[in-house]
């Protein structure tokens, strides 16, 4: 696999960026995808040198993967953190921002603004040589069925899916295993999130602690020549977050987990 398996900093939401980097590397990850969501986990200032963050993750013997730059993408505000975050994992090298139509927090999405803006995200992610990777997130991208249609709408070459493997669940009620096959030639980055199962049931535990059948999940996506990055995400039961202590664990379960299944 081109990317090590990497650790989301937002599984640590509310701690800070060096206690999420000590526990990913504790954990065994050798990748990292990175936080700057506004509002929500704010790890890494995009107006910071990419430089400082690249010699802190060496520090801790770490590879970034992708970077999470969630915003709404229905509002110029919006917008305009997204292209910042283009703009950023330029300069560092990183091949995939992950975003969402909504951002982090919205499920009630308006297409058609999101429509009117998106062309100038992919313009960007166009002449920076990234891709903007749109989240499995809210109704409009709640499924595999409703996705395609929306990213086909788009029709941009810089413009492809992150799939979550617990989000589509929570979404749609639809499982993983049986959403995901459809659309495994529009992915370029995954987040594998596990869940105790069901529609609107916020709970996100350690790989292995839920429902999702990684091992089936690994196994479409390998059969399929997948060959982007992997990230874990944890959220438990949102806020407030567990002890640092407890999200440490939850990390290094699911590291071992996915490494049992051939996954490092």
């Amino acid at each position: 696999m081109p990317y090590p398996l990497a650790g989301h900093t937002n599984s640590y939401h509310t701690y800070s960026f060096d206690e999420a980097l000590a526990g990913i590397a504790g954990a065994g990850y050798k990748g990292v995808e990175l936080s700057a969501v506004p509002g929500w986990t704010e790890h890494v200032d995009l107006d910071a040198d990419p430089a400082s963050v690249r010699e802190k993750l060496e520090g801790y013997g770490l590879e970034a993967v992708s970077l999470s730059g969630h915003s709404d993408l229905t509002t110029r505000n919006g917008l305009a953190h997204g292209l910042k975050a283009v703009e950023w994992a330029a300069a560092y090298g990183l091949p995939v921002v992950n975003t969402a139509v909504g951002g982090h927090q919205s499920a009630d999405e308006n297409e058609a603004a999101f429509l009117g803006n998106i062309g100038e995200l992919a313009d960007a992610a166009d002449a920076a040589g990234v891709v903007v990777a749109l989240e499995i997130h809210g109704d409009i991208m709640a499924s595999s069925d409703v996705t395609i249609p929306l990213i086909e709408k788009i029709g941009r070459d810089s413009v492809k899916v992150n799939y979550d493997t617990a989000n589509v669940e929570f979404y749609s009620g639809d499982r993983a295993t049986d959403d995901l096959p459809k659309i495994t030639g529009q992915l370029a980055h995954v987040h594998l999130k596990d869940t105790t199962g069901g529609k609107g049931n916020w709970n996100f535990p350690a790989i292995g602690d839920g429902t999702v059948d990684f091992g089936r999940v690994l196994q479409i996506l390998r059969d399929a020549g997948y060959s982007g990055p992997y990230s874990v995400e944890i959220e438990f039961q949102g806020e407030p977050w567990p002890s640092l202590e407890d999200v440490n664990a939850a990390m290094q379960r699911s590291y071992e987990q996915l490494s049992a299944l051939g996954l490092d």
